[in-house]
């Protein structure tokens, strides 16, 4: 009897899980499908990307400073065990651009915009304003999904090029200002060693996850519990997931741009 119970609860598991995939799946199908299909209402689709992307520009431009400066003292730190200081620039550029750059801004975007997008529109679920614009005829998918989405993968790419941007000023001061290195070696190497490859590689990056960022922020609040604790349930759903989703595309993104732009 046992044996049947655990194998009844693992196959419910496993229908539910592919139940929510599916859903998902179809929910992110019918946002892409509203962005071409008009009307088209311009305001919404600014207003979602000054909220998620005008407003996120200081901490990221905070994080990408100090990201950059401590990846320049720990690049030189561990170069001049090989007597390769030179190389603190390309180390500094590459790793911002190629990784750090695109995954840091997800990461903080998601944690600043995402969960208020997620509570923004669950609040809206428990309180029944999402029905209400059925009942006036107003997709809400079309109204309240494909502008967040739309206004993720636009902005995310920019962001990341802010982040990138700041960080290399950030190692530059460090490695420059504080550790004695030579400012031309330090421009004149990142020049030679950042191909346009990295560069693109870095924003297809920061798309995909602004991609997944829109996402799972505005189907978690979609699909909402009812009350506070759901509201509270379905935004920690969001940043969680979003944030691990993040960190496995990147390891397939990786994986795959290297190998596309290698050869």
């Amino acid at each position: 009897m046992g044996v049947l119970t655990t194998i009844e609860h693992f196959g419910a598991f496993i229908i539910e899980t592919t139940e929510r995939w599916g859903r998902s799946w179809i929910f992110l199908f019918r946002s892409m499908v509203a962005l071409i299909r008009p009307p088209y209402r311009p305001y919404l689709y600014f207003s979602q990307i000054l909220q998620i992307g005008v407003n996120s520009t200081l901490v990221i431009a905070l994080i990408g400073l100090f990201t950059g400066a401590v990846l320049a003292v720990q690049g030189e730190y561990t170069l001049s065990k090989f007597g390769a200081n030179a190389y603190t620039g390309p180390a500094v550029a590459l790793s911002l651009i190629r990784e750090l750059g695109p995954v840091l801004t997800a990461l903080m975007v998601i944690g600043r915009a995402g969960s208020a997008v997620t509570a923004e529109l669950g609040i809206m679920r428990i309180t029944e304003q999402i029905d209400a614009l059925r009942s006036m005829a107003v997709d809400p998918i079309k109204y309240l999904m494909a502008p967040r989405l739309f206004a993720g993968v636009i902005a995310m790419p920019l962001l990341c090029g802010i982040f990138n941007v700041v960080g290399i000023f950030g190692g530059y001061v460090v490695a420059v200002g504080l550790l004695g290195l030579s400012a031309g070696t330090f421009m004149s190497q990142i020049e030679s060693a950042v191909a346009l490859v990295d560069i693109y590689s870095g924003f297809i990056k920061a798309t995909v996850f602004g991609l997944i960022f829109g996402w799972v922020s505005c189907y978690k609040g979609y699909t909402c519990g009812f009350g506070a604790q759901g509201v509270n349930k379905a935004t920690t759903q969001s940043v969680v997931t979003a944030s691990v989703a993040v960190l496995i595309v990147d390891y397939f993104l990786t994986s795959v741009l290297t190998r596309v732009f290698m050869k």
